[in-house]
C-alpha cells in the first residue's frame, strides 16, 4: 500500500493572515509530499510491510527492519504529524476552548493563557525541529510533552 499527499481541508490562503499563502504552499506541497514519498521509497525494500497502516508502522517502529527503521521514523512521522497538523487548523477558527477541555486546562494549568505560554515555550523550544503535544498522562492528566524531529511517541 502507498501511502499519499492528503488533500488541504481548506484553500492555500484560508489561514491568512497567521499564516501565509507560499508558507502553506511550501509546507504542504514540498516538505509533506517529501515525507510521503520518502516514506514509499523506503518501503519499496520491504513488500512485506505493504498492509501496515501509518499508524502500525510508527507504533511498532521496533518490528520494522532495521534497514529502514530510520526513515519510516522520520518520513512516517513526518506524514502523519503534518496530516494532523493540516486537519487542527481550520479557517477562522482558534482561541480558548469551551466545555470539559477548557475545565481539564484550567485544572492542569490555572488557566487557557498559561497553558498557551507553557505550549509555545515547549514547541518551540526546539534546535531544529519537533513538535508540542497537549496529552493525558498514564493518571488521565493533561500535561504538555515535546517530541523532536518528526517523532509523536
Amino acid at each position: 500500500m502507498a501511502f499519499s499527499l492528503p488533500d488541504l481541508p481548506y484553500d492555500y490562503n484560508a489561514l491568512e493572515p497567521h499564516i501565509d499563502e507560499q508558507t502553506m504552499r511550501i509546507h504542504h506541497d514540498k516538505h509533506h509530499a517529501a515525507y510521503v514519498n520518502n516514506l514509499n521509497a523506503a518501503l519499496e525494500k520491504h513488500p512485506e510491510l505493504g498492509d501496515w497502516s501509518l499508524d502500525k508502522l510508527l507504533r511498532e517502529i521496533e518490528q520494522v527492519p532495521q534497514d529502514i527503521r530510520g526513515a519510516v521514523r522520520n518520513h512516517g512521522g513526518g506524514h502523519a504529524n503534518h496530516s494532523l497538523f493540516w486537519e487542527v487548523m481550520a479557517p477562522n477558527a482558534g482561541g480558548a476552548p469551551e466545555g470539559e477541555l477548557a475545565q481539564a486546562i484550567d485544572q492542569a494549568f490555572d488557566s487557557f493563557d498559561a497553558f498557551r505560554e507553557k505550549f509555545s515555550a515547549t514547541a518551540g523550544g526546539h534546535f531544529g525541529s519537533g513538535w508540542g503535544w497537549l496529552c493525558l498522562d498514564a493518571t488521565g492528566s493533561l500535561v504538555v510533552e515535546s517530541t523532536p524531529n518528526q517523532d509523536s511517541r
